[in-house]
């Protein structure tokens, strides 16, 4: 009777060892799960994705909106009858601006030395 129980008990821990720790055991089928849903929120990402991109096919496909749209953003191709404006800024006030916010933040308290060189109007 106690070899039967042995027995029982051994084929007890075995199972109880292949349920914890080996192929199928609940901490693998834990991990599958959480790979799972993260795979199925990338699908739903990737869904979404095309989606939008099926629009924009159509969208390209069908209307001229869509290519003057992309003409203007990626190419900067402009209409006939526009005028194209472009604002630049000149490079020495950047540089002076950028060095008199320097100058302010390293040394407030200090005032501008002014040069000798430079006649002082009265």
């Amino acid at each position: 009777m106690k070899a039967f129980v042995g027995v029982l008990l051994t084929l007890l821990l075995v199972l109880q060892i292949r349920l914890w720790f080996g192929d199928g055991s609940i901490q693998e089928v834990s991990r599958l799960q959480k790979e799972a849903s993260a795979s199925q929120a990338e699908v739903i990402r990737l869904n979404a994705r095309n989606q939008a991109l099926a629009a924009e096919v159509a969208d390209l496909k069908d209307g001229l909106d869509a290519i003057e749209e992309r003409a203007r953003a990626e190419l900067g191709m402009i209409s006939e009858g526009e005028s194209f404006y472009q604002f630049v800024k000149e490079e020495a006030a950047d540089r002076k601006q950028n060095s008199t916010i320097d100058q302010e933040v390293v040394e407030p308290s200090n005032p501008p030395v002014q040069s000798e060189q430079e006649p002082l109007n009265d």
